[in-house]
């Protein structure tokens, strides 16, 4: 795992900086995923793949609507450590195109994991509101603002919290997978690629089409097609 302690920091805080900006404070659009993964590139001295798995990962969140009661995937933390997944080469032999997909890969289900915090997130908020119910029904400002201020903190740590944790659990997991495809050149090792490739082009287009009238009709059409004109080139 390639990672010092001040970069870790680094990374931990801008999670945890955006993951406030995606909600709480000051919905800046710093969490969007062409900025954090963008940012977490640069911090990692690669700013270059930090934007191509932004630019990816933003075509996946596009469609996100963090408002309301609404459950959605966050995608500030998930975007800091899917650039650096990416920014962050095992060792300059190994690096390459290959770590892009497993970096949007990674990032699509960190922030699915990060949805599920802001759920008990939520739920802290309204024990917090629920102690000071008196208070808050009588109108005390003092109240108000221990309420806001609470949530503020609490999901500052949170986000910087779980930014850590995916870093810090998925770069060796990445490490080994990156070595295990540089190292082979067989089909096992191309098959995973492709079959990785496959599985973020396979959730993307299902964004787009799961909502369109008989889209499984369309859907099969397309990948007969695309079949047809593959065994026939």
């Amino acid at each position: 795992m390639n990672i010092s302690v001040g970069t870790l920091t680094l990374l931990t805080m801008l999670g945890a900086a955006v993951g406030l900006d995606f909600v709480s404070f000051p919905q800046a659009m710093l969490s969007r995923p062409l900025v954090a993964a963008t940012l977490a590139g640069a911090l990692c001295g690669d700013v270059a793949s930090g934007l191509l798995v932004g630019v990816l990962l933003e075509c996946f969140a596009l469609e996100t609507m963090p408002f309301g009661a609404s459950r959605y995937p966050e995608w500030g933390p998930a975007s800091v450590a899917a650039g650096a997944l990416a920014s962050l080469s095992p060792d300059a032999a190994s690096s390459g195109p290959h770590l892009v997909p497993i970096a949007v890969l990674a990032g699509l289900g960190c922030a699915f994991v990060g949805g599920q915090t802001l759920v008990w997130l939520r739920k802290f908020n309204l024990s917090v509101a629920g102690r000071y119910r008196d208070e808050l029904v009588a109108g005390d400002s003092a109240a108000v603002v221990a309420v806001q201020w609470t949530g503020i903190i609490v999901d500052f740590g949170r986000a910087g919290a779980v930014t850590a944790i995916f870093v810090l659990a998925l770069l060796p997991a990445r490490d080994l997978l990156s070595s295990w495809l540089h190292g082979s050149t067989g089909p096992a090792a191309v098959g995973l690629t492709g079959a990785i490739a496959v599985g973020v082009a396979g959730g993307a287009i299902w964004k787009v089409v799961h909502t369109t009238k008989g889209y499984q009709w369309w859907l099969l059409a397309g990948l007969a097609g695309g079949t047809m004109l593959a065994a026939f080139r």
